[in-house]
């Protein structure tokens, strides 16, 4: 179900029953351009060490991106679609089958305007961090987010706090710009790494909540708060925003 304070633009387009035919001929062709690869040559890029504590979930100390993941060497564009055939495709052709290809593989597919992305690029550049509670059940998990464009990644707080840098990654993010000028879009993948404690649709509510947070000016003065200001932090106002309850 589409959220009303969704930002995430979605990729599925809806359509009209007379053009449903021909559209999906043109989508077929266009996911058969789109190929898969793994993460390559992990790398770590090291995070401050001057978190102070703040309410019940302890303080950080000198965290990393997690063991096994790479932040600053992006998997190219192009080696998981065919950039020079979809280029003169329209933007909701290329978001539907985009999306399309990643449903189900336990990859998240999804497309945003690029304005929203320059957004968010400039406000994680000053705020890379934040946690986000997923609900689950009659409680909820608190997952840190780890952010250096064009890369998002999630971990559970308390295995971060647990593990350290050898923490790993529940699941990582990157953004493609390429299309950002000449089709007023920037496209998304999502990795679910650990579907053991995550599932895809968790995955999808996490980004698009994540991007809530540094997109909404409300809700963004948390995100500042927890990285300038991390004493006067309360998790408890998180929650609220998300109008779950403080246990």
């Amino acid at each position: 179900m589409r959220r009303a304070s969704r930002i995430i633009t979605s990729s599925a387009s809806n359509l009209s029953a007379h053009a449903s035919s021909s559209f999906a001929v043109r989508k077929h062709s266009l996911t058969t351009l789109i190929r898969l690869q793994n993460h390559k040559n992990p790398q770590r890029e090291s995070l401050p060490g001057d978190f102070l504590k703040w309410g019940s979930l302890g303080s950080f100390r000198a965290l990393s991106f997690a063991t096994g993941f790479s932040p600053l060497k992006p998997k190219p564009l192009d080696s998981i679609i065919d950039i020079e055939r979809v280029k003169d495709r329209s933007p909701e052709d290329i978001a539907s089958a985009w999306d399309d290809y990643h449903l189900g593989r336990g990859h998240i597919g999804a497309s945003m305007k690029a304005n929203l992305y320059h957004l968010l690029e400039h406000r994680t550049a000053d705020c890379r961090y934040f946690v986000i509670p997923l609900w689950r059940g009659s409680g909820y998990t608190t997952m840190f987010a780890q952010v250096q464009m064009p890369h998002m990644i999630f971990t559970g707080l308390e295995d971060y706090k647990a593990r350290g840098t050898q923490a790993t990654p529940y699941f990582t993010v990157t953004y493609y710009n390429e299309f950002a000028q000449s089709k007023d879009m920037v496209l998304i993948r999502g990795d679910v790494v650990l579907p053991s404690k995550l599932s895809d649709s968790e995955a999808k509510w996490l980004l698009e909540t994540t991007q809530t947070f540094y997109l909404n000016d409300v809700r963004y003065k948390l995100v500042e708060r927890f990285n300038r200001q991390t004493h006067d932090f309360e998790f408890k106002d998180v929650l609220q925003a998300l109008d779950m309850p403080n246990l």
